[in-house]
């Protein structure tokens, strides 16, 4: 099968959870013999990245604007790229690359699949903007996909206010591989934050409002006098909240026990998994979290929302589900600080269950039937109507 996927990024520092699912997917889909070409833009495309996708083609774009990913050119090129796949899928929504490729898709009679990870709700900035390409291209290029991939079942209403029936998406979640967290030095990771032996909680993403590290700080500030010795460890890249939460936690008399590390990969990324008392999730908004596997694999549990999308995490008792509010996530942080003889028990049974369902080897099958289905489905109407 040839596949094209789609992403306006595959920044590992920058692109999100949309830039590792893609690059996951497309790296363990190629494993699996199929001909894999991936379209992204080419900023955070380094060598080290290109390498990691050994077996796939990749096709990386200058852009006009790295906030917007507008590409240069290559209209041709996609056209041409579109005309070679069986099948093309679509990664996230708020794109012009998106937009692009569905046009050339259509044109050419091409099947396509859409997954928008969580990115069909108007939120935060550029509302206008999303309204206005929602009004252009979103809603039509949403509706007529031949089939519709949701990564959490919160996100099958989204759907809905797109005219898009729940009998028509299909459910393919987040995975992880565990070889990404098998290498680590804990020590290594805490004499470079400044950490000493002191126990942290781990927040892992943007520093952005719809991840909530604002909530975070503030209940971790009304929970800091009673356990002295905890810090907080932020690990992740400025998205636009990095100032303003380093003026709270110099205001509170925090400056030595909140830590704002920036991005972290690789075997940094894993050892401050591993050496994390537990995770803490606070994101106001979310199809499904990334973090919560990522923890799970590393056998940590989690403090999160209930707007993160994986309620499992009650259902197998390896963490807990607080409101997204300051005084949620502080009742939460009391409680997993509280709890320190139960956290290892948690952390086992969030590595068992992440083990069990969420392998990147499993979610790639999953993708592989839809995929199947979807062109025996596409072949079947064109030789009923003659194409």
């Amino acid at each position: 099968m040839r596949i094209l996927n789609v992403n306006h990024s595959l920044d590992p520092v920058t692109g999100g959870g949309t830039a590792e699912r893609t690059f996951q997917l497309s790296r363990h889909l190629a494993v699996l013999g199929h001909s894999c070409t991936v379209l992204t833009a080419e900023t955070g495309m380094t060598p080290t990245r290109r390498a990691a996708l050994e077996g796939c083609r990749i096709v990386a774009l200058p852009v006009l604007s790295e906030r917007f990913h507008i590409p240069k050119a290559g209209q041709k090129e996609i056209a041409t790229l579109v005309g070679e796949a069986d099948i093309v899928h679509l990664m996230n929504h708020w794109t012009l690359l998106n937009a692009i490729v569905y046009r050339a898709a259509r044109r050419l009679k091409k099947p396509y699949v859409v997954c928008p990870a969580g990115a069909l709700v108007i939120f935060g900035r550029s509302r206008i903007l999303k309204k206005l390409y929602n009004s252009a291209v979103g809603f039509e290029l949403i509706r007529r996909a031949h089939a519709h991939i949701a990564i959490a079942t919160n996100e099958i209403d989204q759907f809905a206010n797109y005219g898009v029936a729940p009998d028509r998406i299909t459910t393919i979640p987040n995975g992880i591989d565990p070889k990404d967290y098998q290498i680590f030095d804990i020590a290594k990771f805490r004499s470079r934050v400044g950490l000493g032996d002191a126990p942290y909680v781990l927040f892992v993403g943007r520093l952005n409002p719809i991840k909530g590290p604002d909530l975070l700080l503030r209940a971790f500030r009304n929970v800091a006098p009673v356990f002295k010795e905890y810090h907080l460890v932020y690990a992740g890249p400025d998205g636009g909240m990095k100032a303003s939460l380093e003026e709270t936690s110099a205001r509170e008399g925090l400056r030595e026990r909140v830590h704002f590390i920036g991005y972290v990969g690789g075997a940094a990324k894993s050892a401050a998994y591993h050496g994390a008392s537990f995770v803490a999730i606070p994101s106001r908004q979310e199809a499904m979290s990334i973090v919560v596997l990522e923890a799970g694999i590393c056998g940590r549990p989690v403090l999160m929302t209930d707007q993160c999308g994986f309620p499992e995490v009650g259902r197998v008792d390896g963490g807990k589900i607080v409101s997204a509010t300051e005084k949620g996530i502080e009742e939460g942080l009391r409680d997993m600080i509280r709890n320190e003889r139960g956290r290892d028990s948690m952390g086992e049974r969030m590595r068992r269950h992440v083990e069990k369902h969420y392998l990147w080897d499993v979610i790639a099958q999953n993708y592989n039937s839809l995929f199947l289905k979807v062109l025996q489905n596409s072949n079947t109407r064109a030789t009923h109507t003659g194409g």
